[in-house]
């Protein structure tokens, strides 16, 4: 079967439930766009067994959503763009966010040493360790997770105490939940504050996302599709040490379109609050293929699909890599801005670039792999910001 012709088998077999746009004038019609989203989700969820997906696009200020398959196949519930779905690790970028805000309120420096904030770790290597490299992967070698033995906070501090690191801090780059974890959970201590409470109240509220959580509401919980791991069962993230600050939030494709708007600075916010949004995407050192930012991974822009895919590849999430210190630190709007993130049934993906005032969000009810989300996102981004023909 050719490819033309399998694909649009596939569209056809897709449950789809709906496009919503925003009134304001499209800069580019749907009818260019939608095919792309369509040809992309099918392929996707054909290729992977995804049983749901919300896509929202931005460009230049237009909002399209678009919204396929199940949240729950029990309950046959459809996708819309008010299905919240877990971010798993695009997380982080909220934990990064309110780190940005402290320090817009005098309350720490990221030069800061983080037995200053817990002095129950001075004496340890941990304690002697700044803000900035458990911000940025590089203190030294820290995991992906948390050992199993790890399950409260007591634990938690006597791990940290007597954690050893393999390398050098600010020698390479080894990406971690305890390490960016600890970074946001030590923010909300200089806050004086609950972690959960903060995000709440500083980013949610101030962005306008009316529909975002980390601990889901009951009356809520008919909006929360159900992940599917790999042998097709019904799943939700459980809870576990740091898991809000590193990979709890829980959104919509609706409120992380406005997320991303946000970041661009197309929102009218506050202006410690865009501030905060702004200093998370300053790019400290290059790493493999990207340039790391709190949280947000960089990419000068225009920028190769070759090189997104390098950055976003399991490889460089998993293995240490050295790092090279960027002197003055990056800030540029002509980067791509990218976010991935992953539970046991939820795969996400966030994507932006300021300076075209176009960005993409992919949420999917089970997991697959970085790079497919990557090159779904960049063959949507590039139908949508293609000039228009004259006349059109």
């Amino acid at each position: 079967m050719k490819r033309a012709t399998l694909l649009s088998a596939l569209m056809l077999s897709l449950l789809f439930t709906g496009v919503s746009i925003s009134a304001a004038a499209t800069p580019h019609p749907i009818d260019a766009i939608k095919p792309v989203v369509d040809a992309q989700a099918a392929w996707l969820m054909n290729q992977y067994q995804i049983p749901g997906m919300a896509f929202g696009l931005t460009v230049n200020g237009t909002v399209h959503y678009f919204s396929y398959g199940l949240a729950d196949q029990q309950s046959n519930t459809p996708v819309t763009e008010n299905t919240l779905f877990e971010l798993g690790s695009v997380s982080k970028t909220f934990a990064a966010t309110l780190a940005c805000y402290a320090e817009q309120q005098g309350r720490l420096w990221f030069n800061d040493k983080v037995s200053r904030y817990l002095p129950e770790l001075s004496g340890s290597v941990i304690g002697n360790t700044k803000l900035i490299d458990l911000a940025t992967y590089t203190a030294g070698g820290l995991p992906l997770q948390f050992p199993d033995t790890v399950t409260n906070q007591q634990q938690m501090l006597a791990y940290f105490h007597d954690w050893q690191p393999i390398f050098p801090a600010a020698t390479q780059r080894q990406y971690s939940n305890p390490s960016i974890g600890l970074f946001g959970y030590i923010s909300a201590l200089s806050l004086h504050a609950d972690y959960r409470q903060l995000v709440v109240q500083h980013i949610f509220k101030n962005v306008g996302m009316t529909n975002s959580y980390i601990d889901v509401p009951k009356d809520i919980m008919a909006q929360y599709a159900y992940g599917y791991n790999a042998e097709g069962k019904a799943v939700r993230v459980n809870p576990g040490v740091l898991d809000a600050e590193a990979y709890g939030i829980k959104s919509t494709s609706a409120d992380m379109v406005r997320y991303i708007q946000a970041n661009m600075g197309e929102l009218s916010l506050a202006h410690e609050i865009q501030t905060a949004l702004n200093n998370t995407k300053t790019g400290y050192y290059r790493a493999s293929s990207l340039i790391q930012g709190l949280a947000w991974e960089l990419y000068p822009y225009p920028v190769t699909l070759l090189t997104l895919l390098q950055g976003n590849a399991a490889e460089t999430i998993l293995q240490p890599h050295p790092i090279t210190p960027l002197s003055p630190s990056l800030q540029s709007q002509q980067v791509w801005v990218n976010k991935t993130g992953s539970t046991g049934g939820f795969g996400a993906y966030v994507a932006f670039i300021p300076s075209q005032h176009a960005g993409i969000v992919i949420l999917a009810n089970k997991y697959y792999p970085n790079t497919a989300r990557v090159n779904a996102a960049y063959q949507i981004l590039t139908a949508a910001m293609r000039p228009l023909p004259q006349g059109q």
